[in-house]
């Protein structure tokens, strides 16, 4: 019955949906959890994975990141890669990695010949106080790196206990 006390007819759909929301809350456990955070162990590894057997050589990159940011929210990042970009020399992909946000690797950027500049600028989050490495995959097979450390004042990236 409904609150004027006329009996109300129960549809199909009411019931399911009434029955999931009864199933989901029973099935949702109530566990703490503190933030995830990606070591600097797992960024080497990532990097390791990229790379596979090819040596990683310092150059041909600059990172335009500040070096302090009060808000690791929204922190601006410019990466270019000193590159030709013709048919047979070009920058083939550019990965920014982290070392403490829960997951180490921020973005990827594949290009080719066409994309005229090896150059990109986005706003990525960091969690904390960390390096940001770049690394670099060049046509000839070679790999490429650098880094920066960047001080975080408010880090992004951080769920609440529940």
């Amino acid at each position: 019955m409904d609150r004027i006390g006329k009996q109300t007819k129960a549809t199909r759909r009411a019931v399911v949906t009434g029955a999931g929301a009864a199933l989901l809350g029973a099935a949702a456990p109530t566990v703490v959890v503190g933030p995830a955070r990606a070591t600097p162990e797992e960024m080497q590894a990532t990097i390791n994975k990229l790379v596979g057997d090819a040596k990683l050589k310092a150059g041909k990159i600059t990172i335009d990141i500040p070096p302090l940011v009060e808000n690791g929210n929204t922190v601006p990042c410019t990466v270019t890669v000193d590159s030709p970009m013709t048919e047979q020399n070009y920058c083939k992909a550019i990965h920014v990695l982290n070392e403490r946000n829960p997951q180490p690797n921020v973005i990827s950027v594949y290009l080719n010949p066409r994309s005229g500049r090896a150059a990109f600028s986005t706003r990525i989050r960091l969690s904390d106080t960390q390096n940001v490495t770049v690394v670099a995959e060049l046509s000839n097979g070679s790999f490429w790196s650098a880094s920066v450390n960047v001080v975080v004042t408010i880090g992004a990236c951080l769920e609440d206990v529940i």
